[in-house]
């Protein structure tokens, strides 16, 4: 499940039939990972209800759940006749310091696929790795 930043400016959704997430939830968490990461900010407009029907082949009623959960959470408001458009953000890492950690994780990546692990396996000790380390985060905090 990601989003991508096209060359036009706008988003362009991408779903993972296989992730068992609900399609509208993978549009929603998209659109905050697409915040956190930069990709859109406040007055960006999100893709209009009819083209993303017509580019993933989903319902209607589906992309405005995922847009109405938006707007539930602060993050979006349609206007009528115009579309959806950002309105909140979330916190977001300087973008020096991403593309830091974005080369590092990529090493780690190349590293661990040398060593043999597939897509599930890399997905796994990742997701270990980092409840691990939120655990830590969190004793350390108490």
């Amino acid at each position: 499940m990601t989003i991508d930043k096209e060359s036009s400016g706008g988003v362009q959704f991408r779903l993972d039939p296989t992730s068992g997430v609900p399609t509208y939830l993978q549009i929603v968490r998209q659109v905050e990972h697409a915040l956190r990461l930069g990709y859109l900010v406040p007055g960006d407009q999100l893709p209009k209800v009819k083209d993303v029907v017509a580019g993933l082949a989903i319902n209607p009623n589906t992309v405005l759940k995922a847009y109405r959960e938006l707007e539930h959470k602060g993050l979006a408001a349609g206007r009528p006749g115009q579309g959806t458009f950002i309105e909140g953000t979330l916190d977001v890492v300087p973008l020096r310091d991403q593309q830091a950690l974005h080369r590092g994780l990529t090493r780690w990546l190349s590293d661990a696929m040398a060593a043999g692990l597939d897509e599930e396996g890399i997905t796994a000790l990742f997701s270990s790795a980092l409840h691990d380390a939120t655990r830590r985060k969190g004793v350390i905090a108490s």
